[in-house]
């Protein structure tokens, strides 16, 4: 193409400015330098290796561990009216040779390659023999191992900058730790290449955690603003996805399934309903979500605590891409802290890899209990600094209080000493409770002085003790002894009166109406213009099989509703309207505006 860079920004992506640092990120990649790129999903990430690969000379190859997305990514460049392609073990012989034969020609400007596919023997001489523009490492936090999703088959991406040595390199991540970061630098060999650190806040998002209580009528009073929305809710497990999903379905909402063990044909037919369809719930464990391009995703719910911090920012990355109000809700017991250590202590990892995940849990279980702001913390773990609260989590929107829990948390800590720190939580709450149980009768815990002493405290409330004495560091869960009890060294000044002690409030949450909705906040006369956009943007992509958000974000259809275009020449000041969209849905939306403007 020879076109500037902002004249493809605004011919093929309809937008007349960049973004935070894209242009300089671009620009070092047309002036032939390497860049490891952070920027928060949503923030843009694709288009600093697209332009670049499209005003250089050449083809450029894009790195991404994602199959089952690629085609979506190649579909939705195809509407942009970039000849894109894709390469991996999906494609028969026949399509193989086709996508062949136009690279030969010239005719890709983007092709899309699995790293296992790249590694493959073979592929990185094929690929020589074509002129390179640049090579994109997409998800690059996957090369390192103290990031939260390690792959092997990132690490011989390294080899990269031996076998194109002039060709430029960029990798791309929404989340890394400074530890991280080392690491892709180091593992992907790049060692000149400039570092662009966006912002890690993503201010549309609200954050709000709650402890796990009745988990099923919880979720369900959090769904009842997101009845006629799109969402996905994690679960730890394959089994409690497929009954989760089942259920809500049972609710009516439009609820399906999605993990690793289920059957291909399956999975991806629910995969491409939740791209195209509107209102579609997705439950899925964390099988489901990485390179996910749907933009109107409006919550991320979590029914399990995810591993780290780290998993934590970009699985709720997903929901409000378009930059619309969004929300990320999640709810947590001491049974998920057990679990999860249970999965650590009994994985292959070496234990250095073991100490650094047990940390990242703590950092995460510290989170989930403080009391102030959340974003302040979630940025800091990211090396970013934000100096006021951000007044859209739920303890700034509604504050816990505390209260003096110093003889609660001795009355517990002398219970765990007691009955021998060889208990889980459940055991040692019956006995603070007087509860007479098979258990409790059998080790005879009814007869030691701290039976029933903890009666001015329901079982919740107890819980609530135990799981934030282990985060101040009172308590430990051993999970190699399912989850038993043991005092640290810090529970002596406590249990002698030396300290007391300050806990957090449970909240009820509120509850919402069912009838009530969360979407793009419309006035009560746009209404109509609104569904006949909308119902126009599903027809167009129907015709032509893709995703509505493939035609227009919803942000566009915002805009338009806004502006009210009869003309082409303003439709194309729509951010997001460029000029092959322009060619290809401008007089469907046109006529709407107009109709609605005669009625």
């Amino acid at each position: 193409m020879n076109l500037t860079p902002r004249e493809i920004l605004g011919q093929y992506y309809g937008y007349e400015n960049y973004r935070g640092q894209q242009e300089e990120i671009i620009d070092t990649a047309i002036e032939g330098k390497d860049s490891l790129v952070l920027m928060p999903t949503g923030g843009g990430k694709s288009l600093c290796y697209q332009i670049p690969a499209l005003v250089r000379s050449g083809m450029g190859i894009v790195v991404s561990p994602l199959i089952a997305l690629m085609q979506d990514q190649v579909t939705a460049l195809q509407q942009l009216g970039i000849n894109a392609a894709f390469l991996n073990s999906t494609l028969n012989q026949e399509e193989k040779q086709d996508i062949a034969s136009r690279m030969n020609s010239g005719e890709i400007d983007l092709v899309y390659v699995a790293p296992e596919r790249l590694m493959m023997d073979g592929t990185i001489q094929w690929l020589q023999r074509f002129n390179i523009s640049l090579i994109a490492v997409d998800e690059a936090h996957c090369v390192s191992q103290w990031g939260h999703d390690f792959r092997k088959d990132y690490l011989g991406l390294g080899q990269l900058a031996e076998h194109f040595p002039d060709v430029p390199r960029m990798a791309l991540t929404a989340t890394a730790t400074p530890r991280a970061r080392a690491d892709i630098l180091h593992n992907l060999h790049l060692d000149d290449a400039r570092t662009y650190i966006s912002s890690f806040d993503r201010p549309n998002i609200r954050y709000s955690v709650a402890s796990k209580q009745d988990a099923k009528s919880q979720l369900l009073n959090f769904l009842g603003e997101y009845k006629n929305s799109c969402g996905i809710v994690y679960c730890l497990s394959r089994k409690k996805v497929d009954s989760i999903a089942q259920w809500l379905a049972e609710k009516n909402f439009n609820a399906l399934p999605y993990h690793a063990g289920m059957e291909d044909t399956e999975r991806a037919k629910n995969q491409s309903r939740f791209l195209k369809e509107d209102a579609i719930i997705m439950v899925a464990t964390i099988a489901f979500g990485m390179g996910i391009d749907k933009p109107d995703v409006r919550f991320v719910a979590h029914l399990d605590l995810p591993g780290s911090l780290e998993s934590y920012y970009q699985e709720t990355g997903r929901a409000g891409r378009d930059g619309l109000p969004s929300h990320a809700w999640m709810v947590y017991g001491l049974s998920d802290v057990v679990l999860r250590s249970q999965m650590l202590e009994k994985s292959d990892a070496a234990e250095e890899f073991k100490r650094n995940e047990r940390s990242k849990l703590d950092a995460l279980l510290g989170w989930c209990e403080i009391t102030t702001c959340r974003r302040q913390p979630l940025l800091e773990y990211f090396d970013e600094k934000m100096d006021e609260p951000c007044q859209n989590c739920d303890n700034c929107l509604n504050p816990p209080t505390t209260w003096n829990a110093t003889e609660a948390a001795q009355k517990l800590l002398s219970c765990v000493y007691r009955t021998g720190q060889r208990f889980g939580a459940m055991h040692v709450i019956d006995v603070l409770m007087g509860k007479t149980t098979d258990k409790v009768s059998q080790n005879q815990h009814d007869s030691i002085s701290t039976f029933g002493v903890g009666k001015d405290l329901n079982p919740n409330q107890w819980r609530s003790v135990v799981r934030q004495l282990i985060v101040r560091g009172f308590l430990l869960s051993d999970a190699e002894r399912f989850g038993a009890l043991r005092l640290t060294e810090a529970a002596r000044p406590l249990l002698k009166g030396e300290i007391s002690l300050e806990l957090r409030h449970e909240i009820k949450e509120k509850k919402h109406s069912r009838k009530s909705r969360v979407t793009t906040k419309v006035a009560e006369e746009d209404q109509r213009l609104w569904a006949a956009l909308r119902a126009c943007r599903n027809r167009l992509a129907d015709e032509h099989g893709i995703a509505p958000y493939m035609v227009f974000h919803d942000s566009t259809l915002m805009e338009i509703l806004e502006q009210q275009p009869t003309r082409e020449s303003e439709l194309l000041h729509i951010n997001g309207v460029g000029e092959t969209k322009l060619d290809k849905f401008g007089d469907d939306f046109i006529e709407v505006v107009k109709d609605y403007l005669d009625d």
